[in-house]
């Protein structure tokens, strides 16, 4: 019996319950006390308000830390799992306050007692119900039988995941995709003359140790420091190292899509100027298109994955960001706000053309390449921050234009009816066409 209480989904579980306790207790404080919820009837909705919101709360903390498993659709999520909890907490409330307290007190068991017995018999039944039917998802659902033929997926929390698997089991195939003779590398950069160098030399070593044809298309986004001489010395250096000044307004989405408009090869990475990304992530990503997939997605929250020195509140918007797109979009992938990834060119003629300005492109282009139906894998990458230059993102001014993008995509996918959504057949093309570069 104790052995079955201190197993670590128990204790996640009381913990997880523990907290949303003081979560209530907070909420009920804050509106009665500072919000002034005095009267009867305001302190019986302040009770009901603060029951709801640490419910729900109890519900996600269960959902990505106890029962990490299952299928992350709205469907699933909201209107079954959620409702289902509900019901399976207000069971353990009914029985506990209309049959078990009752009972006790009958008995002349004294109230503390009668109050312990009963908390731990409602968190007992509570549990029960959602192991067996709240947060075991049917094995009967499409949406998992088409993404996870051997066994389940693990949604992102403020920890990696558990596990590495791919975001589509649908394997590539090599005889129906261009082969990749020249890897183009897209790095937009405003005022990173601390930075660039370094960045441009380190992946620039470990594409020629892998003998990879390569070329860097740096674009100049309009900087005022002297990262535009620097580029200059770079490309005079290696002439596979090249750049162009953004000829859009500025802005990080804009200079992106300056690239994307410019690069040579037949697949693109996106790769910041900080040194943020590792380069030999590159190689991975490069590897794995070569299997036959279209887009290679990394991330930093999967087993294999590391983020290093992340600042903690952009951690935490980043992971509630990537939670929320999962939810929406029904994805089992949990690192879509990263814009290190690669595409092949098929991919970016096909979710042409791009709208962003800015940061949000960073959603904008894998959420296309999914909804279109593009073949995708992914990857574990390693992340840390920059050590020299300043951060370009802004949260504060961005959230609204993610927001958009997602709900301009999130339409796209439900009211298109399938108009952009791929549809040719590549011709077939010998993969070992030697490279004309």
């Amino acid at each position: 019996m104790l052995k079955k209480i201190f197993q670590p989904k128990v204790l996640k579980f009381l913990v997880g319950g523990g907290i949303a306790a003081i979560v209530n207790l907070l909420l009920i404080f804050l509106l009665i006390e500072r919000l002034d919820f005095n009267t009867p009837i305001l302190r019986n909705i302040a009770n009901i308000i603060s029951i709801e919101i640490s419910l729900v709360f109890s519900f996600f903390v269960y959902r990505i830390w106890v029962w990490t498993g299952g299928v992350w659709t709205f469907r699933e999520v909201v209107l079954r799992q959620l409702p289902l909890y509900h019901i399976s907490a207000g069971a353990a409330v009914i029985i506990r306050v209309l049959i078990l307290f009752p009972i006790l007190d009958w008995l002349g068991v004294k109230y503390t007692v009668n109050t312990i017995i009963g908390v731990l018999l409602s968190a007992s039944i509570n549990y029960l119900i959602s192991d067996r039917f709240v947060f075991k998802s049917p094995k009967k659902n499409n949406f998992h039988q088409a993404q996870s033929s051997s066994g389940v997926y693990y949604p992102e929390s403020l920890a990696p995941a558990l596990s590495p698997d791919n975001l589509s089991k649908n394997k590539g195939n090599k005889a129906n995709l261009t082969p990749i003779n020249t890897l183009s590398i897209v790095v937009p950069a405003y005022n990173e003359e601390d930075c660039i160098t370094s960045t441009v030399y380190s992946i620039t070593q470990f594409l020629e140790q892998k003998n990879i044809s390569y070329e860097i298309l740096i674009v100049n986004d309009n900087s005022r420091d002297n990262t535009e001489h620097i580029l200059q010395n770079l490309h005079s250096e290696n002439n596979r190292v090249r750049y162009i000044n953004n000829y859009y307004p500025n802005g990080f989405g804009f200079a992106v899509r300056c690239g994307l408009e410019n690069f040579q090869g037949d697949a693109v990475a996106i790769v910041m100027a900080d040194g943020s990304d590792a380069p030999e992530d590159i190689v991975s990503y490069y590897e794995k298109l070569r299997e036959g997939y279209d887009c290679i997605f990394g991330s930093r929250f999967i087993k294999g994955g590391k983020v290093i020195d992340y600042p903690s509140h952009k951690l935490i918007v980043n992971r509630l960001a990537n939670l929320f797109i999962q939810i929406l979009f029904g994805l089992n992938f949990n690192d879509i706000t990263n814009a290190f990834k690669i595409y092949r060119r098929e991919v970016i003629e096909g979710i042409s053309p791009l709208i962003s300005h800015h940061f949000n492109l960073t959603v904008e282009i894998p959420l296309k390449s999914i909804v279109r139906g593009y073949n995708i894998a992914t990857v574990p990458i390693t992340w840390k921050n920059r050590v020299a230059g300043v951060s370009k993102l802004k949260l504060k001014e961005m959230g609204s234009r993610y927001l958009f993008i997602v709900l301009y995509i999130w339409l796209e996918k439900h009211l298109s009816r399938g108009d952009y959504h791929r549809r040719k057949k590549i011709s077939v093309i010998n993969s070992n066409a030697k490279s004309n570069a």
